[in-house]
């Protein structure tokens, strides 16, 4: 006897015709009709929606260098209609996002140049995106040290997570920088959205802390605080989701907290709730970056394997995250924001008195 197809109730497969003038949100609906990633992206941009609509506290991992290369306006987008709650970045991206803020040089080029060429001219490049030395990393550097020795009063003398140093420095840009309104930095400050960093000392603002150090104004930065602090939020949320661009120390920083809450500090916690996750690393390497949010749930770094809660999408997020963030956009009313910046010691005595 013949077997029925075990895809009978699948939905049927249906050519799907494009339409002038789709928006986002009609485009990516279109291609989750069809196949492969297109169809992981149409996912991801549903999950995104869900999360945004049920109020999840919402983190936003950067990694790579999209910052540098102008995408930080999508974040700040994103910020503004209160869809980003907490953010975790590279050192090398807030460091980054102010050359906008104080309007450094910083050029679209094409990424075929003479290296060697461009080293002698003091021109420095991150593939397609240029950058002077002087004009804009050095310029950078001095204003990093201005911001220290203005503000060293409220930074100087106490263990010092990096979500403060980077709200203070928000706040500084916001009246110090000609163009505030163009820095990520600056719109979490505004929104009381703590913006982590991945590590402590892997990057420009940490060598400028080298030298101030030195030159009189030295802070204590504390990676034991960052740790119990984001680990705060999210025991203190009632749910939580992941968004995480490319993978690497961001990813790591978020996903930790799950483990910091119920491994280390030794109080009851199943992990977040939903992740969303886009980057072109592959499994099979072993990195942080690919590892799969399946194995992750071993870890305890989410609850629970579930393909409608958790989704990883192939592709480069400079392509990906802007159309991911444009559906949300559309489809989503404004939240009010949670300012979390505002609540932080609120938040840490509930994970303290917790695991007593």
């Amino acid at each position: 006897m013949k077997k029925q197809s075990l895809f009978h109730d699948a939905p049927d497969l249906v050519p799907v015709r494009l339409k002038p003038k789709m928006n986002v949100p009609d485009l990516l609906e279109s291609i989750g009709r069809t196949c492969f990633e297109a169809r992981n992206v149409w996912r991801g941009a549903e999950l995104f929606r869900r999360m945004v609509r049920d109020n999840d506290t919402l983190w936003l991992g950067i990694a790579g260098a999209g910052i540098a290369g102008g995408m930080g306006g999508m974040v700040i987008s994103l910020l503004e209609s209160g869809f980003i709650d907490v953010i975790c970045s590279t050192g090398a991206q807030v460091y980054h996002d102010l050359h906008f803020a104080f309007k450094l040089p910083v050029k679209r080029i094409s990424p075929h140049w003479d290296d060697d060429e461009l080293r002698e001219h003091g021109d420095t490049r991150i593939y397609d995106i240029g950058i002077r030395e002087q004009e804009t990393l050095e310029a950078q550097d001095a204003i990093i040290r201005d911001f220290v020795r203005d503000r060293h009063a409220a930074l100087g003398g106490r263990d010092l997570s990096s979500w403060e140093f980077n709200f203070e420095l928000g706040r500084w840009v916001l009246e110090k920088a000609p163009f505030p309104e163009r820095s990520f930095v600056a719109a979490c400050a505004k929104a009381g959205v703590p913006l982590f960093w991945d590590s402590l000392s892997n990057h420009s603002i940490a060598m400028n802390l080298t030298r101030t150090d030195r030159e009189g104004f030295p802070l204590r930065l504390s990676g034991q605080k960052d740790i119990f602090d984001s680990a705060s939020i999210v025991y203190g949320s009632r749910k939580t989701g992941f968004i995480e661009l490319g993978g690497g120390g961001p990813k790591n920083f978020i996903q930790q907290t799950g483990p910091t809450i119920s491994q280390i500090l030794s109080v009851s916690y199943e992990g977040a709730d939903r992740g969303l996750q886009i980057g072109t690393a592959v499994e099979r390497e072993g990195s942080l970056s690919s590892c799969t949010f399946g194995e992750a749930v071993t870890w305890g770094k989410y609850r629970r394997a579930d393909e409608d809660k958790l989704v990883q999408i192939w592709g480069e997020y400079s392509v990906i995250f802007p159309l991911l963030a444009a559906h949300v956009l559309t489809r989503c009313r404004k939240r009010k924001h949670k300012r979390i910046a505002d609540r932080m010691q609120d938040l840490s005595a509930k994970l303290e008195q917790a695991r007593t």
